[in-house]
């Protein structure tokens, strides 16, 4: 047998395989490319290439094409006809714009080392995995699926920040440096909320009987996570106006204006002297 008919042999089966698993997803390049589209169609500081770019009615009309052309390989798994969920996701942009323009300036707020808002936009992690998320989270409103996971995993590889897409935030969210934060699909996060690196809000059991319910924390507004801080639970609730401080593993509610803490035993002393082992 030649090495050309070996291939064709091989392509059948792979051709064969691939059709039962019924494996027909919108490509990471096209997801990829809408994300930056729609994120360039709001903050000029997106765009690739330079230049001026189209206007934005034009810019809107290509992104509408786009977003189509995109979901088109998920058309028979829509809850309603594929045109009108593209429109209703198009109808909210403004107010997606203004959540992430909020977003951005509570980060400006909340970090001394930020200069302005435009370097918030292009430059900081926290609100580009921020951003993704305000777009993925209205398509899984709109029962839209798969695609708002294949969103904020793109988030997630570019930044370490893995955000469900069905997790509910509230207004002028901050994530400051944001490696290494999770944020499950059932928690709920006021407004005003910062969270460091390394934060998780995630579920106590993985038991997939458990889907339906609701398995991550609920975080009041004005709370500050700080670093690798654990807040497991469906029942977890942390009161508004509450300090988690870093390293805390908390699986309980806790009450307004609360300060939680670990407590750790920390030894200094001189290099020069004999360590004491008794």
């Amino acid at each position: 047998m030649t090495n050309y008919a070996r291939y064709e042999t091989l392509a059948q089966q792979l051709e064969k395989l691939r059709l039962e698993s019924h494996a027909t997803m919108p490509s990471r390049h096209s997801v990829r490319h809408f994300i930056h589209s729609t994120l360039a169609l709001m903050f000029p500081q997106f765009r690739e290439g330079g230049g001026s770019g189209s206007t934005l009615s034009l810019s809107l009309a290509s992104l509408e094409i786009q977003l189509g052309e995109t979901l088109t390989p998920l058309a028979h798994e829509m809850p309603r006809p594929l045109p009108t969920l593209i429109d209703e996701f198009m109808q909210t942009l403004p107010e997606v714009f203004e959540s992430m323009y909020r977003d951005a300036q509570a980060i400006l707020a909340g970090d001394p080392a930020a200069k302005s808002i435009e370097e918030v936009i292009v430059a900081y992690p926290g609100f580009y995995g921020i951003a993704v998320y305000r777009i993925a989270h209205r398509f899984y409103d709109l029962g839209i699926p798969v695609f708002p996971r294949l969103l904020t995993e793109l988030a997630h590889q570019f930044t370490g920040i893995d955000i469900h897409p069905g997790a509910k935030i509230g207004d002028s969210f901050c994530i400051d440096h944001g490696t290494g934060v999770v944020i499950g699909e059932t928690t709920h996060i006021g407004s005003k909320v910062k969270l460091y690196q390394g934060v998780t809000l995630g579920a106590l059991s993985v038991q997939k009987n458990l889907a339906t319910r609701k398995r991550h924390p609920t975080i009041g507004d004005n709370v500050v996570v700080y670093s690798n801080a654990t807040i497991l639970g469906g029942d977890t609730v942390i009161g508004h106006d509450s300090v988690i401080g870093g390293n805390v593993w908390l699986t309980t509610s806790v009450p307004p204006y609360s300060m939680v803490y670990h407590k750790s035993e920390i030894h200094v002393r001189n290099s020069n002297e004999s360590p004491d082992y008794s």
